[in-house]
């Protein structure tokens, strides 16, 4: 089992920039696979970026190119989501996840989760 919990979340103007922290605990952090989440009021959950177990991969969708950067410690067992010039459509709670896995590759499907950090940009 592992355990994630992120942090760092908060309200922000509009081009301005947060940094989201997720940190694991339980099982050892540099086997799994990580990626970030968001979820809007009303709409789907969407997948945001992962990063492999080695933080040599990773992987961007493309609304976030450019603007978010996934990274990870695993000394510190912490995964990060760097959110530069946020716009209002951003402002969702945002999850971490982990999956467990072999190579070191992204993956898109996750076993734990987080329970989430919210991040309001107000215009």
């Amino acid at each position: 089992q592992v355990q994630l919990v992120e942090s760092g979340g908060g309200l922000v103007q509009a081009g301005g920039s947060l940094r989201l922290s997720c940190a694991a605990s339980g099982r050892t952090f540099s086997n799994y696979a990580m990626g970030w989440f968001r979820q809007a009021p009303g709409k789907e959950r969407e997948f945001l970026a992962a990063i492999s177990k080695s933080g040599g991969v990773t992987y961007y969708v493309d609304f976030v190119k450019g603007r978010f950067t996934i990274s990870r410690d695993n000394a510190m067992n912490t995964v990060y989501l760097q959110m530069n010039s946020l716009k209002s459509e951003d402002t969702a709670v945002y999850y971490c996840a982990a999956r467990f896995v072999g190579a070191d590759m992204v993956s898109y499907e996750y076993d734990y989760w987080g329970q989430g950090t919210q991040v309001t940009v107000s215009s």
